[in-house]
């Protein structure tokens, strides 16, 4: 209420929606906060026959390269989940978290669980990155944490329609990612909360390229480093095949 020219003028006041207000919150608390990253590495490479994160990749091993995309991105804070072979992992890694999964055999949910517990209260969201997906560029990284700043809480790569790693996650759905279901996994959070997902296109196949098989490793690296892959040591097996480098 104001007084002019004698006559009171009474000014409505005006509500921002609340679909607007959550957003504009978020976006502001996203400015204060850091996006963080989990790389999920428990698991025993059954299907490969040899260990995948510890498997040369250019000049590195497989798990370095993640780490690399994902510093060069902007990331700071990555959790690193460890499970089969920890220690040979720990000798490979500095300035990183690590998590644990005391069981490899558990579904990916499990792993992710145990990467959000060691989030540090600086991060407000978290890439969750596959570590057999080492050659996604550092600009993907980039673009999904900008995403991430302008207000959207879901976010999932593409590459021509096809989704791809990482996703991001708001931590505002911490309390689900904890609670993952065995067989929904983040599939079922992504399509529990399907209006608030985002799908970003982005330029690199590299996001929708996996290494399941050896046959996948040895195109994979051929395609981003373009050199051969190394061959395996007769009689090497995933419980002790090394990096080649």
């Amino acid at each position: 209420m104001a007084q002019a020219n004698g006559a009171t003028v009474h000014f409505a006041r005006l509500e921002r929606p609340s679909e607007l207000d959550r957003i504009y919150r978020i976006s502001q608390d996203n400015h204060v906060k850091s996006c963080g990253a989990i790389l999920l590495a428990a698991g025993q490479s059954r299907r490969m026959g040899a260990f995948k994160p510890l498997l040369s990749f250019g000049n590195k091993t497989v798990i370095e390269s993640c780490i690399d995309y994902l510093r060069e991105g902007g990331v700071e804070t990555i959790v690193v989940v460890l499970g089969h072979r920890a220690e040979d992992i720990r000798k490979k890694l500095t300035e990183v978290i690590f998590a644990f999964n005391p069981d490899p055999n558990s579904e990916m949910g499990a792993s992710i669980a145990a990467g959000v517990e060691q989030l540090p209260t600086s991060v407000g969201a978290t890439l969750i990155a596959l570590c057999d997906h080492p050659a996604v560029p550092a600009n993907v990284v980039a673009s999904l944490v900008e995403k991430w700043r302008e207000g959207a809480r879901l976010v999932i790569p593409t590459w021509q329609d096809r989704g791809g790693h990482p996703v991001l996650v708001d931590l505002s759905f911490k309390p689900e990612l904890r609670n993952l279901s065995a067989t929904g996994g983040l599939r079922a959070l992504f399509d529990a909360h399907s209006e608030e997902v985002r799908r970003l296109p982005v330029d690199s196949p590299f996001i929708a390229c996996d290494m399941d098989t050896w046959d996948d490793y040895r195109a994979l690296h051929q395609e981003a480093t373009g050199e051969p892959a190394p061959e395996p040591l007769q009689n090497q097996t995933n419980e002790t095949l090394d990096a080649f480098i």
